[in-house]
């Protein structure tokens, strides 16, 4: 899902309060285990194509 905005992205996405609290304070290594495929149906694209909202303003 990821590969066809930024090819070389491996995100971390966390699913609950423990992993959170993992890729915060645990040692590098156990933190970077988060760093997985989520299980099929557990993601899904909501939007995609060009951006029609404007340009992020600076503060």
């Amino acid at each position: 899902m990821v590969g066809p905005v930024h090819p070389k992205a491996m995100p971390v996405l966390l699913t609950t309060k423990e992993e959170c609290g993992t890729w915060l304070e645990a040692p590098t290594e156990e933190a970077l285990r988060l760093q997985r495929p989520l299980p099929d149906g557990l993601m899904r694209e909501v939007a995609r194509g060009e951006r029609h909202d404007g340009e992020a303003q600076g503060l």
